[in-house]
């Protein structure tokens, strides 16, 4: 199976341990541009947000790039850990990326329990992704 990580940068060291894990259960794994110089701290995670984060998202076309390897892929996993208080945080270019795998007829995958974001926990409910509470098992 082809799966396409997604999360916050945030969580980029953890993406690169999931994909090792994944790719060791046999299979494919794309993750987004720039993980590893997150994950290796030669990007400021300082700078992801405001301006400068959109910025780079636009200049690089990071969005566009990132649902191309979405729509090449079988499934979506999302990493949604703890992020600044917020369990099983889930934020607005994740929650794109799930509707985004939802309209082209991806499998969805969530690390954890949906998010008690009112603005999107109804919405990703309806896409009735599979919950695997950290077990790569269950992806398949």
């Amino acid at each position: 199976m082809k799966i396409t990580l997604c999360g916050s940068m945030a969580f980029a060291k953890e993406m690169i341990i999931a994909r090792q894990e994944i790719e060791k259960r046999g299979h494919t794994v794309f993750i987004p541009e720039g993980t590893e110089e997150y994950a290796n701290g030669r990007v400021d995670k300082n700078n992801m947000g405001g301006s400068e984060g959109a910025q780079r998202k636009m200049a690089n076309d990071l969005i566009r790039k990132h649902c191309q390897l979405i729509a090449h892929s079988d499934a979506i996993l999302v990493l949604n850990y703890e992020k600044k208080g917020v369990e099983n945080y889930i934020g607005g270019n994740s929650f794109l990326e799930i509707g985004y795998a939802h309209i082209v007829g991806k499998k969805i995958f969530l690390m954890n329990e949906i998010p008690d974001i009112e603005l999107i926990q109804q919405e990703i409910e309806a896409v009735r992704p599979m919950i695997i509470n950290g077990d790569l098992n269950l992806i398949r």
